[in-house]
């Protein structure tokens, strides 16, 4: 599986202007899958990858309905949040009994 690759946010931001102004052309006349093609070629990025940044960049704009950018990256963040707190909240209930069964054992010196 080849890696990932990280585009530049001004690459990105370009290749989703450029498609979003051929598909304002009346004259051009494309459909989102032949400017992105268009686009994607002359860039160098991935069909899918662009039709993809597209797709998100209208919900940002609020032209579609979905999870804004903004709202996904806070979720995420929630969610590690979440996951660290159930971890802590687990150790935290381990030692409790730990600690509770070390003060039920009878003491030597009784």
């Amino acid at each position: 599986m080849p890696a990932q690759k990280k585009y530049p946010v001004e690459v990105k931001d370009r290749a989703v202007r450029l498609v979003a102004d051929l598909l304002a052309d009346p004259e051009a006349g494309v459909s989102i899958m032949a400017a992105c093609r268009q686009v994607g070629g002359q860039l160098g990025i991935n069909l899918d990858t662009l039709r993809g940044w597209v797709k998100q960049a209208e919900i940002d704009a609020g032209h579609k309905p979905g999870l804004r950018t903004d709202e996904r990256r806070r979720i995420v963040e929630l969610e590690r949040e979440n996951r660290e707190l159930r971890r802590a909240n687990a150790i935290l209930k381990t030692a409790s009994a730990f600690f509770a069964a070390e003060l039920d054992r009878p003491s030597p010196r009784s």
